[in-house]
């Protein structure tokens, strides 16, 4: 019984399994260079990848197609371009032009004729909003900014004769840098006869540093057939050849600045250039105005 019980032992001796060893091989470690190289490189053109991607939708949202047409862009109408700016950039094109308050006055109806300019304020009359210590001539109520106001007007004097004097020899236009709410009302008193010609008001002035200028030059009239009267140097600081500065009036009524620019009228109407004689006046009045200084 003993010996029929073998064991069974390898059939190759122990030698013959040292030559040649059957074992299995196990992964290679993730430190090895040639892994490493691998991974590196493979990140590498991953990443090369991405960033192509990424350039190219940035080309496509910054730089429009070429064939609008194929990509479902919309063609722009052509519109006409001015040029002006770029060829001509010293010339202001007439459409940026800020246009004037005003053009002018109609044509005379008498192109022969001179035409006086006349101030109204301080120099045909004066008004104040309070009742004055003196006597007045007329009130008046324009309606300023939504508020009724009255005002007491007080002539000066020989205001009305001078009026009619002119008006028989010169064209006369009130230009006023008054507002025209209470310039007009004061006017439709004063010119009871309707002698003057025209009215201008603040409206028709050009303002300068915060002045109100009367641009003479803007009238459709020859400036050597033009004068004007004025208390205020600022209203003719265009044309100071062509003004009388008179004398602001308050409440004087010894005043005679009027009666003596009837007489300096007198002598002007067959003078050829009126802003010559308006020289001789100014001169010759202030002269006089030393002496009696």
């Amino acid at each position: 019984m003993v010996s029929r019980i073998i064991r069974k032992t390898p059939t190759k001796s122990i030698k013959d399994c040292r030559r040649n060893p059957r074992r299995k091989r196990t992964p290679v470690k993730s430190t090895s260079s040639s892994v490493v190289i691998a991974t590196i490189n493979e990140s590498f053109f991953s990443c090369r990848r991405r960033l192509v991607k990424i350039f190219s939708k940035l080309v496509k949202i910054a730089t429009p197609k070429r064939s609008p047409k194929k990509q479902g862009f919309k063609k722009l109408k052509k519109t006409a371009v001015d040029t002006t700016d770029f060829l001509f950039p010293h010339i202001t094109p007439p459409s940026k032009i800020a246009k004037p308050l005003f053009f002018g006055l109609p044509p005379p109806e008498n192109p022969e004729k001179l035409t006086i300019f006349l101030d109204l304020d301080e120099t045909l009359i004066h008004s104040s909003a309070d009742p004055p210590s003196k006597t007045f001539d007329f009130i008046v109520r324009p309606k300023i900014d939504g508020e009724t106001m009255d005002f007491y007007v007080l002539k000066r004097p020989g205001v009305d004769e001078f009026l009619q004097y002119l008006s028989e020899k010169f064209e006369i236009v009130v230009f006023t840098a008054g507002l025209r709410d209470y310039a007009s009302l004061v006017l439709d008193v004063l010119d009871k006869n309707r002698v003057i010609n025209h009215r201008l008001y603040r409206d028709s002035c050009r303002e300068l540093d915060g002045k109100y200028v009367k641009d003479l030059a803007q009238m459709g009239r020859d400036l050597w057939k033009v004068a004007i009267i004025d208390d205020n140097p600022n209203s003719y600081a265009f044309q100071p050849e062509n003004a009388i500065q008179i004398k602001p009036f308050t409440d004087d009524l010894q005043d005679n600045e009027l009666s003596k620019l009837s007489r300096f009228f007198e002598v002007c109407d067959g003078v050829k250039d009126i802003r010559d004689a308006v020289k001789l006046f100014t001169r010759e009045n202030f002269h006089q105005d030393l002496m009696d200084c």
